[in-house]
Parts: structure tokens; sequence; C-alpha cells
């Protein structure tokens, strides 16, 4: 071991003694006094921090005592020391917090009842536990509209309290940087380049703005009451697709562990809020494969544009058109699950069910703030119909089930619909960074060597790595596989096409951290540790199915056989593919 290495071992296993409210304990060099106290089961109240970002600093609601010191010290930013004395409950620690959750209310709107983040506000929590019912200071919250004019996010100005954690994401995290501090002192707030609207900025609506947010200034576009008209509607047939990633993370709002596989209970809600049908994206991921694993063989076998690039994250995709139009051509043609389950439900599902498509009403569940943008898309519809009629969050299922009144826990377990509603393992794994390119890959062998693949597992695929690269032997052909998650890793692949060096023939891009797994819809409160035990998940689920491969889902064969036709082609080739625009740059610099 290098003299180095051997530093770093000791000081890792270097232990600091201190005591927090008089309890002693012994953490490792390095800890922050916020990551102490969390050992001992003690949550100092803060804002600004949240475990999967950098160190802020900014709100100071986590200020603490420490014996020595004359002023009150940040416990997110400092670190422990041999010795320490902290209490995070004195007279003038809580008066400290107390005075800096009134700040905070006299310069934001008060109007609860009607915010979106009603009784999941980590302020409205914080203020409830201190007992803060009113503020005591005159307001000086200026009126200022929500501003609506994308279907994906909402900015209510009036909500933010300047913690920075969206920037944060924005710019750490995805790498775009489309939300900034503007303004000086007192005036500061949070905006976009000369406050223009998210979607004109470099923004590719990910959401992950809001899934960091502690209050409502940035949320999901709400679409609950469009879905609640259309299921007391007794002349449209209302049917529901859900998302892979939907069944291991709905489970944490309503009391479960991270990662619990909801499916069946899942579905039994759907059902008793009015859904005609419930299907399953998993079947829309499958037909993914059939189309992307044919358009990538057509392309490595006949010279088509490589790398050839996964197109089911719309956020990747918008980010694309965006930011490299001059690499469209890299991008699949294929149709995300979600937009290929339209187009099947919009033209297929009417003939076998006997309904005239002008009744029904296809609505999706998503993790994806950006999926409700992709159902805009004007390219994905016909007759002046969206395949997509509405798409719902997970965050808006939740208040759904929770307005039903479903004791969600107890609910019986059911299965989806046919016929769209039997999905392969490829298809569950869909949902987690990786799981695409696995799904794919186990198509492509069998197309590729004519053989049955054996090894499902491509460990290689697997894992929150930001870059995963491998290297298969497929055919007497060698194939150059890359995978990654987040835009700012995306950035790496990208300058690498652009600049024609890139040593790869296919690549996956998925823009959330993890996954649709961490999407921008997901649950408040989604953070890495949880992303791990929903990727744990998904592989179970597709571990537990009889059906692991794509191109072996029965009821995909019979939809090709009695409708679509050969993959790539015809009828499969019209609904199952798509085109990309150039979106002209928002900035000249």
């Amino acid at each position: 071991m290098s003299t180095e290495a051997t530093k770093k071992t000791n000081q890792e296993q270097e232990m600091v003694h201190l005591t927090i409210n008089n309890i002693p304990l012994a953490v490792p060099k390095g800890t922050k006094i916020m990551q102490a106290a969390q050992k001992l089961g003690i949550d100092i109240p803060h804002l600004c921090y949240h475990e999967d970002q950098r160190i802020k600093a900014r709100c100071r609601l986590c200020s603490v005592e420490v014996v020595g010191k004359r002023r009150l010290l940040a416990a997110c930013s400092t670190e422990v020391w041999e010795g320490m004395e902290v209490h995070t409950d004195t007279q003038i620690v809580r008066d400290t917090q107390v005075a800096i959750l009134q700040l905070m209310l006299a310069n934001h709107h008060k109007d609860c009842l009607s915010c979106p983040r009603n009784q999941n506000c980590d302020l409205q929590r914080l203020c409830s536990r201190f007992n803060i019912q009113h503020s005591s200071l005159p307001s000086v919250c200026k009126e200022e509209p929500r501003i609506v004019t994308n279907p994906a996010i909402v900015r209510d100005p009036s909500k933010c309290i300047r913690c920075g954690r969206c920037i944060r994401a924005c710019k750490d995290v995805q790498g775009i940087a489309a939300l900034t501090y503007a303004g000086r002192s007192s005036d500061i707030v949070v905006t976009t380049a000369y406050n223009k609207p998210m979607e004109t900025t470099d923004c590719i609506l990910c959401g992950q703005c809001s899934l960091v947010c502690p209050t409502g200034a940035l949320v999901e576009k709400d679409d609950t009451e469009k879905v609640l008209d259309a299921l007391q509607d007794p002349k449209k047939h209302v049917i529901v697709q859900v998302a892979p990633s939907v069944r291991v993370s709905l489970g944490d709002a309503f009391g479960m562990e991270p990662g619990a596989i909801v499916t069946g209970q899942m579905v039994t809600a759907l059902h008793l809020l009015g859904f005609d049908k419930v299907f399953d994206t998993n079947f829309g991921a499958d037909l993914t494969i059939m189309e992307e694993g044919t358009e990538f063989l057509d392309r490595l076998q006949h010279g088509g544009v490589l790398p050839m690039m996964t197109s089911c994250c719309p956020g990747w995709v918008y980010y694309v058109e965006k930011h490299y139009s001059d690499c469209l051509p890299h991008l699949s043609s294929t149709k995300s699950p979600m937009s290929i389950f339209g187009a099947v439900a919009k033209t297929y599902y009417p003939k076998v069910a006997g309904i005239d498509v002008k009744d029904i009403v296809t609505v999706s569940v998503m993790p994806c703030t950006a999926k409700k943008f992709e159902a805009a898309r004007p390219e994905l519809g016909r007759d002046g119909r969206p395949d997509v009629d509405i798409v719902l969050t997970t965050r808006e299922l939740i208040k759904l089930i929770k307005y039903v009144g479903l004791s969600f826990g107890q609910l019986p377990e059911t299965e989806f619909d046919s016929p769209l509603g039997t999905a392969s393992g490829a298809g569950a794994i869909f949902g987690t960074t990786g799981g695409v390119m696995e799904a794919a890959l186990r198509t492509v062998c069998d197309k590729l060597t004519g053989k049955t693949l054996e090894r499902l597992d491509f460990q290689e695929a697997r894992g929150f790595k930001g870059i995963k690269e491998c290297t298969l032997e497929l055919g007497g052909r060698t194939l150059h596989i890359a995978i990654a998650h987040t835009l700012k890793n995306a950035e790496i692949l990208m300058e690498q096409v652009r600049k024609g060096i890139s040593p790869y023939d296919f690549i996956e891009v998925m823009a959330c951290p993890g996954g649709c797994i961490g999407g921008g819809g997901q649950p408040i409160g989604t953070t890495n540790a949880v992303k791990k035990k929903r990727m744990q998940a998904l592989y179970e689920i597709d571990r537990s199915l009889p059906v692991r491969k794509s191109h072996e889902n029965p009821e995909l064969q019979v939809l090709y056989r009695d409708f679509l036709g050969e993959p790539g082609e015809g009828k499969a080739h019209e609904l199952l593919h798509t085109g990309y625009r150039t979106v002209p740059k928002t900035y000249p610099f």
C-alpha cells in the first residue's frame, strides 16, 4: 500500500470523541455535527442542507451551541473535534431557530391550504415542530404570480426560501445551471437567467429541482383534476399505464420500507379509483426493445450512424435537441415506452376491445415531470388526438389514493389487465440506470448470434457509477457499450460523439440520478440511499418473472403477428418511431 493510501486509511480509522447534549459518542474524524447528532437519533432542524448535496450553510437553522465558542456554529458544515461539547437544545439555540423561521415566514406566501406541498413541506413541518402558528413579524412577501408556462413544472417565487437546493441539483447533478441566484442582500432571489420561463432556458424539465425543493416553490403541474373528471364521465373509457419504477416507490408515501414492491396493491388501488383497465408500461418497454434492438442491429450491420443512443428518457432527448442538435442522428428513432404504449392504446386496443378511439382516455403514471412535456409533443399522436392524454407523476397518484381514502398497505393484490399487461423482466429493469441497455442486450445478443443467450444478468450495466462501460464479443464482433446517468455525466460522452472520437457502438443515457427510480416526479424524500433500494427491488422483480427477454413476451408476439407486422417495418415503424427537432440555443454565449 502506498504512503498516501496508508495515510488515508489511518484518517478514516481515526475516531473523535465528543458529547452532544451531554451524551458521549465517538465518530470518524471529518464527521459533521449534523451527522454525529443523527447517530444519537437527534434531528437538528435544517432547510438548506440535503444529504446528497454539497454543504451550503445558508439558512443557519441548524445552529448549535459549542462550549468555548462565542457564536453559534452551523451543524451542517462544522466538523467535530476531540473533546467537543455540543448543545442543540439551549435557550439561545431555540431562540435563534425560532427567529430564523419567523424571518422566513415574514417573506413567505402562507397559503398552505392551497399549496401543493401542504402537509409535505419542510418549512411547515418545522413551524409545527416549534409551535409557530403565525409570524410575529410584519409580512414583506411580494405578491408574485405562479409561473405556469409549460406542461411540466410550476414555479411559485412567493414560496421560495432561497435555500439553494434547486440550484445545486440543476448545476451539480445535471450540469445545466438553469436556476441561479440574482439580486443582492435582502433582494436576492432564485430565478432563471433574465427571469425567462424555464422551458425557454437551458432547462430540460427533468424536475430534479422540484424533488429537492423543501417548500412549494417548485412543483409538478397538477393534472389530478383532469383525471378525476375523466373517471366521472360515463362516456369515457379510461385506461392507465404505470411505469416500472412507480411500483417500487409508491409505498414510500404509505409507511412502507424504501424499495417495497407494491405492484399488486397499486393495481388494486387504480381499479378502485375507477380506471376501466390497468395496464403495464413494461409492455411498452418490451416493444421498445423490439424496435430499438432491431434498429441497432440494422445500423450495426448496414453502416448506420453509430454510436446509437437510447431515446427512452424525455429529459435526455430534450437535452440533445437543445444542447447537441448536431448529434440528433445518433438518437434512436424508437419512441419511449410510454409513447409506444400510447400509440398501441389508440390503435390496436380499440380494435380488440371494440371501443371507439374517441371515447378512450389514456392516462400515464410516471416517475418523471418531463413525461408531461413529452406527451404534449404534437408528433406523438394522430388525427388531432394525442396518444397519451394525461400524465401523472408518482406524487400525483399518491394524492389521488389519499383523496379516495384507501388504506393502501391493506389492499389485496391483483394482476394487470390484458392484452397490454403482460411484460418481461427486461421491461421491469427499464426503471433503473443500465436497465434499458441490459434489456436491449438480452434481445440483441439472441438476434445477432442466432442462439439463445443463457447469460441474462449483465453486471457491468448495473450499479450507481456515473459512467459504466463494457465490451461484449458477439457473433464475431466486439460491441463497445456505455451507460450514463445524470446529464453532467452524459455531457462527457456527448463531447466525444460531437468530436467524432466516441469509441462506443451503443450508449444509454438517463437524465435523472439512478434513472427513473430517481425521477423528478418521485415521492419527496427520494435520496441516493433510497434509490439504491429501489434499484435492487427492480432487479428482484426481473428475477421473479417467468419471461425475462422482451422478444419472448407472448402477448407482444401476438401484437406483432396480428397487427404490427415485422419490427422496424411498415405499421410498426409508422406507429412506434418518431423524429426530433433542433431547439435553438437560448443564449448567444
